[in-house]
């Protein structure tokens, strides 16, 4: 696994050991930024469940000012300090071992332009992120939430009823990538 493309392309990463994380492919992962090219610059980047940092420091190579990563798991998070280490990018992220819900009801402090969801699979935390960034009010009007997942009806289903809008579906293999903004924007302006 590699940086992409910007100041720190070609930089690869620490990756975890083990089968509980899924890191996102950089097939993936490059087509996904290509989509949203013309929203990193100055962005707010969002990473809630962060594994290696890969798709947070992608975003801070890119342009983005600023990647909050997010990880409960311990392991990831020393991963992910070495991966900021290794891109020298300490200045731009803010990273936090704690739980998402913690995270999104009392860290945040800011809108956000770029909210990236790739939990578990199996689990609910898409739905219950979701739900507090809306209740929240945690992304920017023009904003954009990037959803992974290998059951895109499942997804779209428990999404069906929040104020969000799919603006734009991908599949890669058995990765579905789905993007969503708020309900009161006009149309996803992508690259």
């Amino acid at each position: 696994m590699r940086i992409i493309s910007g100041k720190s392309k070609g930089t690869k990463l620490y990756t975890l050991e083990g089968n509980t994380t899924r890191p996102t492919l950089d097939r993936v992962k490059e087509s996904i930024f290509n989509i949203i090219q013309n929203r990193i610059q100055e962005s707010i980047f969002l990473d809630l469940f962060s594994g290696s940092g890969a798709i947070g420091l992608e975003a801070i190579s890119r342009g983005a000012k600023k990647a909050i990563l997010c990880d409960l798991s311990k392991q990831a998070i020393n991963i992910i300090q070495k991966n900021i280490d290794k891109t020298h990018s300490s200045n731009q992220v803010e990273l936090y071992n704690i739980d998402f819900k913690i995270l999104l009801n009392t860290k945040i402090k800011e809108k956000i332009d770029i909210i990236y969801l790739d939990p578990p699979y199996k689990s609910n935390f898409i739905q219950e992120a979701v739900q507090i960034i809306i209740e929240k009010d945690l992304l920017k009007d023009n904003g954009i939430i990037i959803i992974e997942t290998e059951d895109e009806n499942r997804i779209i289903d428990n999404l069906k009823n929040e104020r969000i809008q799919i603006v734009d579906k991908r599949k890669y293999g058995r990765a579905h990538v789905i993007f969503y903004q708020k309900n009161n924007i006009e149309e996803y302006r992508g690259g």
